[in-house]
């Protein structure tokens, strides 16, 4: 068995790479070669801070694993970030460990490489303009991923702290080249935006439909609690709505339940899950006027999908710690 480290992870599997690799994992989970339980967490007493446990099971590769994530409020800009886990991976033919490998890194380059292909899908071809609402980790990451699948050329930041908008605007355009403008309001920051990506941690609407124009893309990142939403009834009504996986959107997608329990859509709002968009099954954007939203929730056929690439080119460098279990 290998023991691959959160470097390792970063330097094996490139967000880039990934979203072919999300691809394939995203194609699997809507044809149901996967097994998918409902992500669990449980509570640590007298902390801030839960377990989250994610098994499942992957037909091509055929293997199976779990992923524990620990989820702890930390400050702004902790080392540590929020998610703090590992991913085991099992081959499923011999029943054996391959790998234990670092799940921050490996959640934080899935997430936003899925997110990625779903803009690849549903986003007009020509988008380049780019708006992050948050200013967080996956703030970053998203940056960096849609740029591998659109040509962006202008990037608007919105935060719920303008200091820390204005130094993570800096950030960005250091990191990219790209002309980058911090606002003071969420509906500023998405005024001419193409392609919206909502990450932060807000548990009441950041982003009201009203604000949205045609033709534009949003990525729903943040929020993965059915309590919780950072966009309103009105985004999700006037959307083509698009999920990872039906079930969890159904437990979870705080945005599609509480506009469904609402009355203002009903379950069958949902056009399709993105694999079947990737897989040709379900028709993506209709014109270029829609509205799309992908909601991101995160499932664990991500999550293996990831490691198995990462075990598999750790195996061809004989990268990472390998530890014999036998001894």
């Amino acid at each position: 068995m290998r023991i691959i480290t959160q470097s390792q992870v970063e330097r094996l599997l490139p967000v880039g790479v990934c979203v072919d690799v999300m691809r394939q994992a995203m194609i699997a989970t809507s044809r149901r070669d996967v097994t998918l339980p409902i992500r669990q967490f449980m509570p640590v007493p007298d902390a801030a801070g839960k377990l989250a446990i994610m098994p499942g099971t992957l037909g091509d590769p055929a293997c199976f694993g779990i992923k524990l994530v620990c989820k702890y409020d930390r400050p702004h800009g902790d080392p540590l970030g929020t998610h703090v886990g590992m991913v085991m991976l099992f081959d499923s033919v011999k029943g054996i460990p391959l790998a234990m490998i670092e799940g921050s890194s490996l959640t934080a380059i899935r997430t936003s490489a899925a997110s990625a292909l779903a803009t690849d899908l549903l986003a007009r071809k020509n988008a380049t303009r780019l708006a992050i609402l948050g200013n967080g980790e996956q703030a970053m990451r998203h940056v960096h991923a849609m740029r591998a699948v659109r040509d962006i050329d202008h990037i608007s930041i919105w935060g719920r702290d303008q200091t820390r908008t204005e130094t993570f605007a800096g950030a960005v355009a250091a990191a990219t080249g790209i002309e980058t403008i911090a606002h003071d309001s969420a509906a500023g920051a998405v005024a001419e935006a193409q392609i919206i990506c909502t990450t932060t941690s807000a548990k009441k609407p950041i982003l009201l439909g009203a604000d949205l124009g045609p033709g534009q893309h949003i990525n729903l990142v943040g929020s993965a609690i059915p309590t919780t939403a950072e966009v309103d009834d009105a985004s999700v009504a006037r959307s083509r709505f698009y999920v990872d996986y039906h079930d969890a959107a159904m437990a979870a997608a705080g945005e599609l339940l509480g506009a469904i329990e609402r009355g203002v859509v009903t379950e069958d709002h949902i056009v399709g899950e993105i694999g079947a968009v990737a897989d040709g099954k379900t028709a993506g954007r209709q014109s270029d006027e829609e509205i799309t939203i992908y909601k991101s929730l995160g499932v664990s056929a991500q999550d293996l999908a990831a490691a198995h690439a990462i075990w598999r080119l750790a195996e061809t460098e004989d990268g990472g710690v390998t530890i014999d279990l036998l001894d």
